[in-house]
């Protein structure tokens, strides 16, 4: 069992990136990264020592860091995660960045969030544009009572909606819905790899091709859009023009997609006319 903070850094060598290693004392020892670089010679107690032996090895054993450390951060703001919610990935972001780009001076959009998770969107969006006026759905009630409390702490302003979809919605007219749903063929082996091995399989698969769930928002958004409003859905690498083919079928106008950081055409909108 390592006694210091520098015999743990060593265990963990080989094991997991340092980087990771680091975190994990981190959270352990409620101190800085530069605490952790500066005083190797520190020592844990047995408890400590106990806890990163444990977090080594669920890690090790490819659980998610974000799991073992109960969060993660989205647009420079902490959201608690647990099991129950999807992970927060930077890529999402790109979502918050394209409705403030549509946004005018003063407006106070009405905007729903469907497949909340974590809250991440539907918390951002509600911090980053004060006067909107914020729905968040999702069909698992322990994904949304993660969600209310990430609300709560950071002091956002959100409906929570248990809802499959549009379901429980009402007969709103939102000017924005956003969405990053499931989008992972059934059959992808990529489901098995990593970090998704650990998230909730709602929330990745959808059909032999990974639209399923695209398909059906996309054909019950105008329904639930203002004219003039829009529909933005994160989707996977390769499905960008399908997700465009899609939305011009039903009947959306100044279609296009955006890229993420890496290049990849990750998002996909549409007006309603």
């Amino acid at each position: 069992m390592p006694a210091t903070i520098g015999e743990a850094l060593g265990a963990a060598r080989g094991a997991i990136p340092a980087s990771e290693a680091r975190l994990l004392l981190r959270e352990i020892l409620g101190c800085s990264a530069a605490q952790i670089s500066a005083y190797p010679e520190r020592s844990l107690s047995a408890g400590q020592a106990q806890r990163f032996a444990e977090m080594l090895e669920r890690r090790v054993a490819g659980e998610p860091v974000a799991y073992l450390l109960g969060e993660r951060e989205f647009y420079g703001r902490s959201f608690r995660v647990t099991p129950a919610v999807l992970i927060p990935r930077p890529e999402t972001e790109l979502i918050v960045e394209l409705v403030l780009e549509r946004l005018g001076a003063g407006a106070a959009p009405r905007i729903l969030d469907l497949g909340t998770g974590s809250g991440a969107l539907a918390v951002t969006l509600a911090l980053e544009i004060p006067a909107a006026q914020v729905t968040a759905v999702d069909f698992s009630p322990t994904a949304l009572a993660v969600a209310a409390a990430n609300g709560a702490a950071l002091g956002a302003r959100v409906r929570f909606v248990e809802s499959d979809w549009f379901a429980a919605v009402g007969a709103n007219a939102f000017d924005f819905i956003v969405s990053n749903p499931p989008y992972i063929a059934d059959d992808d082996p990529h489901l098995g790899q990593g970090d998704v091995r650990f998230e909730p399989s709602t929330a990745l698969a959808s059909g032999p091709l990974g639209m399923d769930d695209l398909h059906r928002i996309a054909a019950a958004a105008p329904a639930f859009l203002a004219p003039g409003g829009w529909l933005l859905m994160e989707h996977g690498y390769d499905q960008a023009a399908m997700v465009r083919d899609l939305l011009c079928r039903q009947g959306f106008v100044d279609v296009g997609s955006a890229r993420d950081l890496a290049g990849i055409e990750r998002v996909t909108f549409g007006r309603r006319a």
